[in-house]
């Protein structure tokens, strides 16, 4: 479709001229040809009529797990780019859990190449440490300049202090950035769910919040140490809140997400031993997400993730202790934002304009003869996530088969309209 008119919809993108106005927008050829409160067009113009919805930019995830290459049974790019734009995404970033690992530019040129054409904007983020295995340095520059936007070993964590503060002193002179996965495995001890009052009750070992905040603590030190940004995907305690808030204070380069299901479910949610629960870091406390919420709201929080983490039926559909972690997030995360409590322009904040600067790159502008990037979402509109809604491969997520509030209506990028019906 060459050309379009989206109506009367409320712009959300704080600045802006036309924030929080109606407006129609006229985008020709993937290039918004005119934006303005009212635009008459010709009969044969496609119209699609956006009322009570909003459009912003669309939006850019931190954290999503795409199988490609190595275990595109879970998911591949052609669909886990399917569920993003069903989920309000035009851009995402890969993280390197895959088999191999994104460890090298052969990886990065594969993930790029594969993802060319896409109506979602796919970025690779590569590996910190050779096949993540924590102990030598990846090629970090030569996969940053075949296009890699940040690095990091994944759902695994750096155990090694050294080697960690080598990537920072290292990545910081090519300006790369280094994600952080806060957990101290000799804390966490391979244990499956939150430690407190819930993991008492079920007889099951827990992962102290103290394994989380011992390793943003390090990671924070090492930093400052080497005087270079540093960002931590997914966290989930109020300590870890705490001393991001008080390394922010200190001028710290310091950034951070929490992921969208870290700040509606509690480990309270695990009574049942529902597999689809197990996460990782582990759902917490509620004192903990009252923290996170808090974190965000005031600041301190700079971004939402889905940590899409798609699984065969097989991995989940098993006992609690040996499932694996996850959840396919990216349908469900703006659903939960709302949820949770967020009004548009803090979701448009969290989860599309920050996101984009953590790493560095342009946030798309709603603006005359730019290129048309955006998303169109109602807040009120009702759906089912269900077998067919679901774009993803798998469905390892609590929320499959309910009634969520909150739909994306269509995204618009690369010269591409994606509706969602």
């Amino acid at each position: 479709m060459s050309t379009f008119l989206i109506t009367s919809a409320k712009l959300v993108l704080p600045g802006h001229i036309f924030n929080q106005q109606q407006v129609d927008i006229l985008i020709k050829d993937g290039v918004i040809a005119d934006i303005n409160k009212s635009i008459k067009v010709e009969n044969n113009v496609k119209v699609i009529d956006a009322s009570g919805a909003c459009v912003a930019p669309g939006f850019f995830d931190l954290n999503v797990n795409i199988g490609e290459p190595g275990y595109e049974t879970k998911e591949d790019i052609v669909t886990g780019t399917a569920a993003a734009a069903a989920g309000g995404f035009t851009g995402i970033a890969v993280h390197p859990n895959t088999n191999p690992p994104i460890h090298s530019r052969a990886e990065v040129a594969l993930v790029v190449n594969a993802a060319k054409g896409n109506a979602v904007d796919v970025y690779p983020i590569g590996a910190i440490s050779k096949k993540r295995e924590g102990n030598e340095l990846a090629e970090l520059y030569d996969m940053k300049v075949t296009g890699a936007i940040a690095f990091s070993d994944g759902n695994r964590s750096v155990q090694q202090a050294g080697l960690m503060g080598r990537a920072l002193l290292y990545s910081k002179g090519f300006g790369g950035l280094i994600i952080s996965f806060a957990q101290d495995e000799s804390v966490a001890g391979g244990n499956q769910m939150n430690e407190g009052v819930m993991s008492t009750y079920l007889g099951m070992k827990g992962i102290p919040n103290l394994a989380e905040s011992l390793m943003v603590s390090r990671d924070l030190y090492l930093a400052e140490y080497n005087d270079a940004p540093i960002h931590f995907t997914t966290i989930s305690t109020a300590e870890s809140v705490e001393l991001i808030k008080k390394a922010k204070a200190k001028g710290l380069k310091v950034t951070c997400d929490v992921a969208a299901h870290n700040l509606v479910f509690t480990d309270e949610d695990v009574v049942g031993f529902d597999s689809n629960y197990k996460v990782s870091p582990p759902l917490r406390a509620k004192k903990d997400v009252k923290a996170l919420l808090k974190g965000l709201k005031d600041g301190v929080i700079d971004a939402v993730v889905s940590q899409h983490t798609p699984q065969e039926v097989e991995f989940k559909n098993v006992e609690f202790h040996i499932a694996k972690n996850g959840i396919t997030g990216l349908q469900t995360a703006f659903p939960l934002l709302l949820k949770a409590g967020l009004d548009e322009e803090q979701i448009v904040e969290k989860m599309a304009l920050n996101p984009r600067k953590i790493v560095g790159l342009e946030v798309p502008k709603l603006e005359k003869g730019e290129k048309a990037n955006l998303v169109v979402f109602d807040t009120k509109e009702k759906w089912v996530f269900d077998e067919t809604t679901n774009k993803s491969k798998s469905k390892n997520n609590p929320l499959f088969g309910t009634e969520l509030v909150g739909k994306v209506k269509l995204i618009v990028n690369n010269n591409q309209l994606i509706e969602n019906n």
